[in-house]
C-alpha cells in the first residue's frame, strides 16, 4: 500500500481522462492551423482550472515542467539580487540563487518571524523572500500572510513555495498578497513533469532561458500539452472532491493515536503547530529512520525517510537540523504521508506494522 503522497500522488481518473483525450490527435499550441488552435484551447482551459483552484487571474499562470524549475525562475527571474529563504526550503529553492541568505525557524518547525524582520529591515532593495507554504517533511505550515506583511513593509518580494501545500489546504493567490507561488502537478494528482509559476499582475519577471517566447515570453519551449491538461483536470478534482481533506486528516488522526497508544517516547514531529492533515513525521526510539523504510517496504508499504528527491541518499534531513532536533530523534525519524485512495484499514495495517518496529527496538 502507498503511504507516501507527500512524495508523489496516484494519477487522478479525472486527469488520465483528460490526458487520454488530447492524446488522439497532434496539435502544436502555437500553430495557427486547426489541430493547433485545438491544443490552445486545451490549455488554455487548463490554465481556467488552475486558476480557479488557487484564485488567480489566467494571466497570472506560467506552465513550467515542475516545481523545481517554478522554485528556480521565481528566485532567478526575479531580478533581486538579495534574497533570504528560509533555513528548510527543498532543495529546488536552497540551490537555486547561490549566495541566498537563510532565515532561521524556531524548535517548532516554524519560520522565526522576528529574525525576518530584522533581517529585512537592513535589506537593500530590491530583495526577494522565498518561503514555502508547507514543509514537506514535517508538514508544519508557515505563516505567510505575518510573513508578506512584515516583507511589504520593508519594500521586499514574497516569492512561496506552495507545492506540498496545493490540494490538501485552501489557498488563494491573491488573497495572500504574495508576488509569487510555485506549485507541482504530480502532488495533487496530475502527471510528472509539469508544474505553474503564479505571478501577481505587474511583477517585472526575467526569462530565465531564450527561444519562442511561449507563455507570453515568459517561458519559452513547446508547452506540454498532455500534462497541462492532466495539471487542470487534477486541479479542478482538487475543487469537486475537497470533501477528502477532512478524511484524510480523520486518518491521519488515526494512525498517530494508535501510535501514542503504544509508545509514550515515540516524537511525533511539529505536532502542536498548524500543519498539513495527510502528514505524520515520527520518531521512533532505537531504529533508524533507513532500516524503518526498508522494514515497512518488506511489509509491502511505501513510506519515506525524508524528501523523495533526495530519500535514496543516507543524510541527515536539512529540515529537522534546523530545527535543532537531537541527531538521535532526526535520524530515526520517518514520514507517512496518507491521501485519498487511503482506507481505515490500510491506516491500521500500518500502525500495526509501526507498533511490530517499536517493540523490536525496545528490546
Amino acid at each position: 500500500m502507498y503511504a507516501d503522497y507527500n512524495a508523489t500522488t496516484p494519477l487522478r481518473p479525472d486527469a488520465r481522462t483528460a490526458i487520454l483525450e488530447v492524446l488522439n490527435g497532434p496539435g502544436n499550441p502555437s500553430s495557427v492551423h486547426m489541430a493547433g488552435r485545438r491544443a490552445r484551447s486545451s490549455i488554455e482551459k487548463a490554465r481556467g482550472q488552475l486558476s480557479e483552484l488557487i484564485g488567480c487571474s489566467r494571466n497570472s499562470i506560467i506552465f513550467t515542467s515542475g516545481g523545481t524549475e517554478s522554485d528556480v525562475l521565481a528566485l532567478r527571474g526575479s531580478g533581486c539580487e538579495n534574497i533570504l529563504i528560509s533555513s528548510i526550503e527543498h532543495d529546488a529553492v536552497r540551490s537555486a540563487f547561490w549566495g541566498a541568505k537563510q532565515i532561521p525557524v524556531l524548535g517548532n518547525g516554524i519560520l522565526n518571524v522576528d529574525v525576518l524582520e530584522r533581517l529585512v529591515s537592513g535589506m537593500p532593495r530590491p530583495y526577494l523572500v522565498s518561503v514555502m507554504w508547507a514543509n514537506n517533511e514535517t508538514g508544519a505550515i508557515q505563516p505567510i500572510k505575518e510573513v508578506r506583511e512584515i516583507v511589504t513593509r520593508y519594500g521586499g518580494f514574497v516569492h512561496v513555495d506552495a507545492v506540498q501545500a496545493l490540494g490538501k489546504i485552501p489557498l488563494n493567490f491573491m488573497e495572500s498578497g504574495v508576488d509569487m507561488i510555485s506549485l507541482s502537478a504530480h502532488k495533487i494528482g496530475g502527471p510528472p513533469g509539469v508544474g505553474a509559476l503564479v505571478v501577481m499582475d505587474g511583477f517585472k519577471l526575467d526569462s530565465i532561458f531564450s527561444g519562442g517566447g511561449q507563455e507570453n515570453g515568459r517561458r519559452s519551449g513547446t508547452e506540454n500539452l498532455t500534462g497541462i491538461v492532466g495539471f487542470g483536470a487534477a486541479a479542478e478534482a482538487c475543487l469537486k472532491y475537497s470533501y477528502e481533506r477532512k478524511q484524510v486528516t480523520r486518518l491521519r488522526d488515526l494512525f498517530e493515536s494508535r501510535i501514542s497508544d503504544v509508545s509514550s517516547d515515540a516524537q511525533i514531529i511539529c505536532k502542536d503547530v498548524e500543519r498539513l492533515g495527510n502528514t505524520s513525521a515520527i520518531s521512533m526510539p532505537g531504529m533508524a529512520a533507513e532500516t524503518q523504510v526498508m522494514a515497512f517496504d518488506i511489509e509491502g508499504i511505501a513510506v519515506s525517510a525524508g524528501a523523495a528527491c533526495s530519500s535514496g541518499k543516507v543524510k541527515q534531513s536539512h529540515v529537522l537540523k534546523a530545527m535543532n532536533l537531537k541527531d538521535e530523534i532526526a535520524s530515526n525519524t520517518i514520514r507517512i504521508s496518507f491521501g485519498w485512495e487511503n482506507t481505515e484499514e490500510e491506516v491500521e495495517q500500518v500502525a500495526s506494522v509501526w507498533q511490530r518496529l517499536y517493540k523490536r527496538a525496545m528490546k
